[in-house]
């Protein structure tokens, strides 16, 4: 009888500890309590019972082995009617276990199949380097994706240009008022009305003029320390840009006048009492490389039409060294020519 207590008792504890592992992804419960719930079934069922009255009188040794015997299938019976439950409750975890890790692995399928949500981008600031640099000018704002997109941008490296009789730049320009204003981009000059350009049968009138450095476009692969752009706008709202690069020499003089009048503070305007004539930047030869492409500042929009001069202009390491103390590099990189037409003047 003791025997059969014990090995039923054993086969409990080791069904109490197996009911109470934890399936994979689950928290486990606490073993020690499992343990203790297991040793306080078996000390129940081991107890000896207190009959709720004597033996009758006249009972023999047959009575209490039927009896004893008894007791071994009632406590039989119990035994394996615990670890019946104890085996469906281990089952009923399992299988909610199982469900739980079904419904993850869907949920993580359904996110990973819908289309990701597109982030429309407003902002305004841009610069020349770091995270709002020219790599990224086309993410910071929506309707800036030309800058990252386009297929007709600037600058380039003007090179293998067609040699072609190209008319002349007829240059209407004259003594103007202008101001002048640092605007966190470049130093960039605004002149009064009534200077234009005439090239390819159209009349272009110049809004305004500014510097990079080094120069934004390359000839044959070399660079210059400055160019100075002077965009025009006809009366559709096309754009003509005339390009004049800069090298190290004399003096200039109309640059002179832009230093002389520098503002102060950055986005202040100033407008001084005398003119400025914009004639006096050209050099003296005209002839010049022509091609269509973009602006190279945000938005970067296509469709205008850049005309490079060939000979350099000149400006003193002074009059330079005072533009690289504002903006040491202010220069978009080359872009791709994408096989875009470039003609040359003989």
């Amino acid at each position: 009888m003791r025997t059969l207590i014990a090995l039923l008792a054993c086969s409990f504890v080791m069904m109490a500890a197996s009911a109470n592992d934890p399936p994979a992804g689950a928290h486990a419960p606490a073993s020690e309590a499992a343990k203790t719930a297991a040793a306080k079934t078996l000390i129940d069922l081991t107890k000896p019972k207190q009959l709720s009255s004597p033996i009758a009188p006249g009972s023999g040794p047959s009575s209490a082995r039927g009896k004893e015997e008894q007791s071994e299938m009632d406590l039989s019976a119990k035994i394996a009617a615990r670890l019946a439950e104890m085996r469906a409750t281990q089952a009923a975890r399992v299988a909610a276990a199982a469900r739980s890790r079904k419904a993850a692995a869907a949920a993580a399928t359904r996110a990973a199949a819908a289309p990701a949500t597109t982030l429309v981008a407003h902002g305004t600031h841009w610069s020349y380097e770091g995270e709002t640099g020219p790599a990224n000018w086309g993410r910071i704002n929506s309707d800036w994706t030309r800058c990252g997109t386009g297929s007709r941008q600037s600058p380039i490296d003007i090179r293998d240009g067609m040699k072609v009789e190209l008319e002349q730049i007829s240059f209407d320009y004259k003594p103007s008022s202008f101001n002048v204003v640092d605007n966190g981009h470049t130093v960039q000059v605004t002149l009064g009305g009534g200077n234009y350009i005439t090239v390819q049968g159209r009349m272009y009138e110049l809004m305004q003029f500014h510097f990079h450095r080094p120069s934004e476009e390359r000839v044959n692969g070399k660079g210059y320390e400055m160019v100075v752009h002077l965009v025009h706008k006809d009366a559709e709202g096309k754009l003509a840009v005339l390009a004049i690069l800069l090298e190290r020499g004399k003096a200039q003089a109309t640059i002179q006048t832009v230093w002389n009048n520098l503002p102060l503070e950055k986005n202040e305007v100033m407008a001084p009492a005398i003119v400025l004539d914009p004639m006096d930047l050209l050099p003296q030869r005209r002839d010049y490389f022509t091609y269509m492409g973009s602006l190279t500042t945000p938005p970067c929009s296509e469709g205008v039409l850049w005309l490079v001069m060939k000979e350099p202009q000149q400006a003193s390491p002074a009059q330079m060294a005072l533009f690289s103390r504002l903006y040491p590099l202010n220069a978009r990189p080359i872009q791709s020519g994408s096989g875009r037409m470039i003609k040359e003047s003989n």
